[in-house]
């Protein structure tokens, strides 16, 4: 099984405090300010509509889709032409969607709090489910994800949750709390990672203090806060992306991870995930169809293609990802190890992170706050 390294996430502090200002700039708010949004009235697309005169151009992380998907698309579909555009991060995706105009962007991969952002904005096409009937290939779990319930405006693609990935051998007692990593035990001591993604980063805290993660509360992220410095000398480093290689090494015995990159089918088979007992997230990275593009019908056919067993299935073969695609997964071997076999009942315990809006200005400053030399 490969494993492709790429940043679906923000890196770091610089690039954090610029995404928190273009999703606030693009009007995404809480869960309770998406009910008063009117939603964006649905195109009228023709069922039968001649794909050869349309064309499609898709926002992605390198490596998240297949090289040969527009090739695949343009020969299964005849849609005239499928042109891929790569975003780093959600960032990147949300500067290109939310600049004055139109983006050129047809069908954009952003992770599922960006698309309620769009969304709230009135940017994105609703779901014309008629012409995604497999949509049928979804768990019933993935039609009840808390910013999107019924799939109205967005399709998941991927999922799953953050943990500790750390290794069995090496340390005294199994990780089972938060606190395992806040207050790491002397043994640990400068041998843990933690995530430096604003919101990632303040998780730990905000649930072994029994908050949610999409709190907005002055006064209980300032106790995240004092947390999260209290932990800090201790830290090895902050590291959204080589903790799975320090731990192949030893020099990190416990790192805060996103379940797909914790490395547990390592040969030597000593790195295990746990998720805590306080509870940690559910994350979804999601297609979603611009109001601004003028190719909808192969925008649609686009996705049922991708839900379709053989092109779905790709994404947890090759990046290790849960897909909530349930006849995708049936056809995935999953290796001994694997965290693939997580089920979506498992996954939907998590707490899912919605757009928080202005109040998304608080993580960055928390995050700026505690990373800082």
């Amino acid at each position: 099984m490969s494993r492709t390294r790429f940043t679906r996430r923000l890196p770091a502090a610089a690039a954090a405090a610029g995404l928190a200002l273009a999703v606030a700039a693009c009007g995404g708010g809480s869960s309770s300010s998406s009910a008063d949004q009117a939603p964006a009235a649905a195109d009228q697309l023709k069922p039968n509509a001649d794909l050869s005169q349309q064309s499609l151009q898709i926002t992605v992380w390198d490596g998240y889709t297949p090289k040969e998907l527009p090739q695949k698309a343009m020969e299964k579909l005849k849609i005239k032409n499928v042109q891929i555009q790569l975003h780093d991060t959600n960032e990147v995706a949300m500067t290109k969607l939310t600049a004055p105009g139109d983006s050129g962007i047809d069908v954009a991969f952003v992770s599922g709090q960006y698309a309620q952002a769009l969304n709230e904005q009135g940017l994105l096409e609703p779901i014309h489910h008629e012409l995604i009937p497999n949509l049928a290939n979804l768990y019933p779990e993935a039609t009840q994800l808390s910013y999107d319930k019924g799939n109205k405006y967005s399709v998941p693609y991927t999922w799953g949750t953050t943990g500790i990935c750390y290794r069995s051998d090496l340390v005294k007692s199994e990780p089972k709390s938060w606190n395992d990593l806040l207050k790491p035990p002397a043994w640990a001591d400068k041998k843990v990672t933690m995530l430096a993604t604003e919101r990632w980063l303040a998780l730990p805290a905000l649930k072994s203090l029994g908050y949610s993660i999409n709190t907005d509360k002055d006064e209980e992220l300032e106790k995240a806060k004092e947390l999260l410095m209290a932990q800090k000398p201790h830290l090895l480093r902050y590291d959204d992306t080589t903790f799975g290689d320090r731990l192949v090494s030893g020099e990190a015995v416990m790192a805060e991870a996103w379940d797909g990159w914790c490395p547990t089918t390592d040969p030597k088979g000593n790195i295990k995930f746990a998720v805590p007992k306080e509870g940690s997230d559910l994350w979804v990275d999601t297609m979603v169809i611009m109001k601004s593009s003028k190719n909808k019908e192969a925008a649609h056919a686009l996705i049922n293609y991708i839900l379709s067993p053989e092109i779905h299935s790709w994404a947890a073969e090759n990046i290790n990802y849960k897909v909530p695609n349930k006849a995708a997964m049936e056809q995935v071997k999953i290796a001994k190890g694997s965290l693939l076999g997580t089920t979506p009942a498992e996954l939907l315990n998590g707490e899912a992170a919605i757009d928080l809006g202005q109040a998304s200005t608080k993580y960055t400053r928390l995050q700026q706050d505690v990373t800082a030399s």
